[in-house]
């Protein structure tokens, strides 16, 4: 299997494992991304991703992208994939050691929280190989770091090394190896502290266009007074708060 899954009760673990191609996205990780969206669109769970041996995702496998062809092209393979992960109900976190390129950066791009090692290498060599980031980076990136920076990226074709991708906000914070996966499951663990719909209405809020706001939170926050977990955390907390 190009991709290995760990449920727990809170949340999916979900590690890209073809590490004999540097964990390349290819047909079968696609699908396997959307038997995942499909599990999580069903039970609403917090998504860690992340990648085995060192290596998040290297790209998409080059051999198959190479004979895929302008019909291939409008179907959006992993564009449509990407898409379903960041529209998932409740948080996606990516952890990612190595390197994240190409399509690996995009699947990176598609997530709410990225935190990385110092051994990460993201960045999109797409134009260098005839062809351009179409699954996300050119309209993700410039959301996630500006578009100056973006530009820079796509138009160039450099991969940011650690700090670069610290610096510029594309990931949020940095770990060492054998602290990277337990770092993201520390997000996990603050993330389930929390009301599961508040998170999920919030990262709704968050992914609606600035002209539907702020509408868009008053529907929101309007089914959320109405809630009764709403009316038991701000009890407990008041509760606390007189003793």
């Amino acid at each position: 299997m190009s991709l290995q899954i760990e449920e727990l009760d809170d949340r999916v673990i979900a590690t890209l494992d073809r590490p004999e191609k540097r964990n390349a996205i290819d047909q079968q990780t696609v699908d396997a991304l959307h038997e995942l969206c499909a599990l999580l669109e069903q039970t609403p769970r917090t998504l860690i991703l992340t990648g085995s041996s060192g290596v998040f995702a290297a790209g998409a496998d080059i051999a198959q992208l190479r004979d895929r062809t302008a019909d291939d092209a409008a179907k959006g393979i992993n564009a449509m994939a990407f898409i379903r992960i960041n529209e998932l109900p409740m948080p996606v976190i990516a952890a990612v050691d190595g390197y994240a390129l190409g399509g690996g950066a995009e699947l990176a791009y598609a997530a709410d929280i990225r935190i990385a090692t110092p051994a990460l290498r993201i960045g999109n060599p797409e134009t260098g190989l005839g062809i351009i980031a179409a699954a996300g980076a050119t309209w993700r990136l410039p959301e996630i770091i500006g578009a100056a920076r973006a530009s820079e990226m796509l138009l160039t074709g450099r991969a940011l090394d650690a700090e670069e991708a610290l610096r510029w906000g594309l990931v949020s914070s940095l770990h060492p190896s054998d602290e990277l996966l337990p770092a993201a499951h520390a997000i996990a663990d603050r993330i389930a502290t929390n009301d599961p719909l508040a998170t999920q209405y919030t990262k709704r809020a968050l992914r609606t266009p600035r002209v539907q706001h702020p509408a868009i939170e008053l529907e929101l926050q309007a089914e959320l007074f109405e809630s009764p977990e709403k009316h038991r955390r701000m009890t407990a907390f008041l509760e606390r708060k007189n003793r």
